[in-house]
């Protein structure tokens, strides 16, 4: 499978890389080489290969989400030690940004 330059720009774009030309050029024989290898695979018989999502055996070990309860001592220590704070709500930096794209 051969990639053109614009489809490598397009890839390039969701990756937010800022490729020069020589380097569209090269990953485009690169990848086009990847995809070519892997085409492949479609020539192999798999039809009496049963479906594998894991092979060690092993398994999560979780537990229960179970919520606990904090006494006031508790939870003044904690909001005492917590570095930014207003009132008895905990301050902390942003999780999302907003871009405007």
């Amino acid at each position: 499978m051969k990639l053109t330059a614009q489809k490598i720009e397009e890839i390039a774009k969701l990756a937010r890389l800022d490729l020069t030309e020589k380097e569209k050029t090269l990953y485009a024989d690169q990848l086009s080489a990847v995809l070519d290898y892997v085409e492949q695979l479609n020539e192999v018989n798999t039809d009496n290969v049963p479906e594998t999502c894991q092979v060690t055996g092993l398994k999560n070990v979780t537990r229960a989400d179970e919520p606990v309860t904090c006494d006031d001592d508790t939870r003044a220590k904690i909001i005492a030690a917590f570095p930014e704070k207003l009132d008895k709500v905990l301050k902390v930096k942003a999780v999302f940004e907003s871009t405007s794209e």
